[in-house]
């Protein structure tokens, strides 16, 4: 901040001054002050200071506009080292050689200025905050079609698609992981308006404004479509296409369902997007928390999805399509009375076992614990594929 940059105060600076003009920047307001400043060289100069704040559209503080003319020739001369014993008069003298410009630039050029030339001055030395001009920051010109990337609307649509994100952060691990079809209309229409929002971001995206290498919006149609289709285009189109609506269909192969669910995986790299613009709210410990607890609960979700993976790829062996008793998978079934049956008459595979709500609760319980390294061991990893997960979890608590 500018009143932080004490380097210019020195001895002889009021402290009164200096506290006011602290309070100036504190409160965003428009005030004015005689204040005597250092040089370099420690040469002390009288200046007259204006501090006017400079709103943008939403009558928000950006930046302040400080300006400072040097009253030296008006104030009495001041004695420093240099002076020391030097005669009134030359002091007097040595001050008006140093302000020979201000002189110049206060020179009268025509009578009317001479006549309001001691009007004018005592008006400028004794100007109050009321009278400052409003300083504003002016908006840039940019065409019908293109829409500002700070406007109102596209704030509030980057919200909108920051929750979208968020949720399918959680249910595309949850769907891939389970395997789960999306035979219920409501969740299926759901995911639909989902997909139709995220097709209507890349148009949006199309017509948005962005900030350049050097600070400076970008409004020029062509920059912002190759800028748009260089970076995140291909990634949103991805996040977009309807994978649930596919997977809905019965007759659909099952390798082709499986494909089409691992690719929703996709979607989870909208989470870059999401960090750039919670960028700016790290600065609030409060909200720092809150996102820490987020994103270890996203963790936790995730690791949980890939814990019920493993278990469910081992507990079966389709070689000699036999059980594995020593899963965990297996072990939770005998113990909450849900227990994997052989069908011999119909199927022939393997049935039963734990709900899928069950087996979501228990993975996302041994994540938590083991993620907090806490571990009461009523689940525990017992195949090789499960022991190798676990150790990699916990290094993950570990940080």
């Amino acid at each position: 901040k500018v009143y932080s940059s004490n380097f210019m105060y020195g001895e002889l600076t009021d402290k009164k001054t200096i506290e006011k003009v602290r309070q100036t920047f504190d409160n965003y307001e428009s005030n004015c002050f005689e204040i005597l400043l250092y040089k370099k060289n420690r040469t002390p100069v009288w200046f007259y200071m204006q501090i006017a704040p400079i709103r943008n559209e939403h009558e928000k503080v950006v930046l302040f506009l400080c300006t400072f003319k040097d009253i030296t020739l008006f104030k009495q001369p001041i004695e420093d080292d240099s002076t020391k014993g030097w005669t009134k008069f030359a002091r007097l003298t040595r001050a008006l050689t140093n302000s020979r410009s201000v002189l110049q630039q206060l020179t009268p050029m025509n009578k009317a200025e001479v006549v309001h030339k001691h009007s004018r001055l005592a008006e400028v030395l004794q100007l109050g905050s009321d009278i400052l001009p409003q300083y504003k920051q002016e908006a840039p010109k940019t065409p019908p079609h293109i829409i500002l990337h700070y406007c109102a609307f596209k704030t509030t649509w980057d919200w909108v698609i920051l929750i979208l994100t968020f949720y399918t952060a959680i249910m595309v691990p949850y769907n891939v992981s389970f395997k789960t079809k999306q035979n219920n209309i409501a969740w299926l229409v759901l995911d639909s308006v989902v997909d139709v929002i995220f097709l209507v971001d890349i148009v949006l995206n199309f017509h948005t404004t962005f900030v350049g290498p050097g600070g400076e919006v970008i409004s020029d149609p062509k920059l912002i479509r190759m800028n748009y289709l260089k970076t995140w285009f291909v990634i949103d189109l991805l996040s977009c296409l309807p994978y649930d609506i596919i997977n809905a269909f019965e007759n659909v192969d099952e390798g082709i369902s499986s494909l089409f669910s691992s690719l929703k995986v996709v979607r989870l790299l909208r989470l870059g997007r999401v960090a750039r613009k919670l960028d700016h709210y790290l600065e609030y410990g409060a909200a720092v928390l809150v996102l820490l607890v987020c994103v270890f609960g996203l963790v936790a979700h995730w690791l949980a999805c890939i814990w019920y993976s493993i278990g469910d790829y081992e507990v079966i062996d389709e070689v000699t399509n036999t059980i594995k008793t020593d899963s965990w998978l297996y072990q939770l079934a005998l113990s909450i009375g849900t227990p994997y049956r052989y069908n011999t008459t119909g199927s022939g595979q393997w049935e039963g076992g734990p709900s899928k709500d069950s087996l979501y609760i228990s993975s996302l319980y041994f994540t938590m614990t083991s993620l907090t390294t806490i571990g009461f061991g009523n689940i525990a990893p017992t195949t090789d594929g499960e022991k190798i997960f676990s150790v990699a979890m916990m290094m993950v608590g570990c940080k």
